[in-house]
Order: structure tokens, then sequence, then C-alpha cells
């Protein structure tokens, strides 16, 4: 009696065991796998960190460095928008670059200002009323907050270079998979 209890417990273990298998309830080792976090980096400053005077209207006013890594496995493009939220009209927008392609994982210093770049890379209209990247420029006083926004999209933006904004943000409506966030400050002393 014994021997046939065992043989029945033995019996729901595996059976419950390979329907947690079947229903991934339980997954195989090899078939692990990290969830990665979506992250966007420079090696010019670190989030939270002071951006170089190269990098705004006070130096070269070229764009910083950028990289990332961990987006889903589906993006077919990205966008980055970059905006100072404590401008004092508002928010003022720096860049916006959309269309980057998926197998691009970086952007170097000094991207062109162009509405098209030979990547395919497409950027807009600046609140400065420029294309491409237009550097931190605040009034002098306390830092102001740089957010750097990439979006990992499920879709190519069916928009054409030197596209605004709110045009940028109505096309990614609905195919955003991951957004990854940079933060630099900057202040101009008097």
């Amino acid at each position: 009696m014994k021997k046939l209890i065992v043989g029945v417990l033995i019996a729901v273990i595996l059976a419950s065991s390979l329907l947690a298998l079947y229903l991934g309830v339980v997954q195989k080792p090899e078939e692990k796998t990290a969830e990665r976090a979506f992250k966007l980096v420079s090696p010019a400053f670190r989030d939270g960190g002071e951006i170089p005077r190269k990098y705004t209207c006070e130096g070269l006013d070229i764009s910083p460095p950028l990289s990332w890594s961990g987006h889903p496995l589906e993006t077919r493009s990205f966008a980055l928008i970059v905006e100072d939220p404590d401008a004092p009209g508002g928010v003022f927008t720096h860049w916006i670059a959309y269309n980057i392609p998926a197998d691009v994982s970086e952007l170097e210093e000094g991207v062109e200002k162009a509405e098209k770049l030979p990547s395919g890379i497409m950027q807009g209209v600046n609140d400065f009323g420029e294309i491409g990247y237009g550097g931190p420029c605040p009034p002098p006083g306390k830092p102001h907050r740089y957010v750097f926004k990439l979006y990992a999209l499920d879709a190519v933006l069916d928009l054409e270079p030197g596209a605004s904004k709110d045009e940028v943000l109505k096309a990614i409506s609905g195919h955003v998979l991951a957004k990854a966030t940079l933060t630099g400050l900057y202040s101009r002393s008097g």
C-alpha cells in the first residue's frame, strides 16, 4: 500500500511539473533570460551629473555622445527627444531625432545638424527654430535639468524630416515599447 501511495505521489508531482513547464510557469534553466533594462548613457557625463561646457551654447554647441542597450527585440526604430523642463517659459526642446535604425546603439559626439543623415536618421526642429541639437543655454542662476528621452518603437515613423516635437509625439503614440532617460545638469554664471 505504501508503495502505491508513493508511486501515486511521484506521478502527481511529475505531472504537475510537466504541466507547469508546458504552461510556462517554470522555465527550464537554459530558457531563463534576465530581463534587461533599457538604458541610455553618455561617456561625457553621468546621469544626474553636469553636462560639460563643450556641449552647450557657451562651448562648441555639439551633441554629446550617447549609447544605449537593453532595448526590446521587437524594436524597429528609436526616437530621441531632449528637453529642459526648467526653462522659464515652460519645457524647452533642444533636440529631436527619429527613425534611428534599430541596429544603431549609439550616436557619436557632434551629430551633423541636417534634416536627414546618411544612416536614415531624421532630425526635427528644436525650440531654437533649428534642425538638430541645440545645447543647454539657460539664463544665469540655478542649474537646469536636460532630460534625454530615448524611445524604442515597434515601427518606423511615417514622418518627413524636420518634424516638430508634437508631430513626433503623435507619431510614436501607441508604438512605444520602452523608454530610457538620461538627465544632465547645466548652469551659467552671471
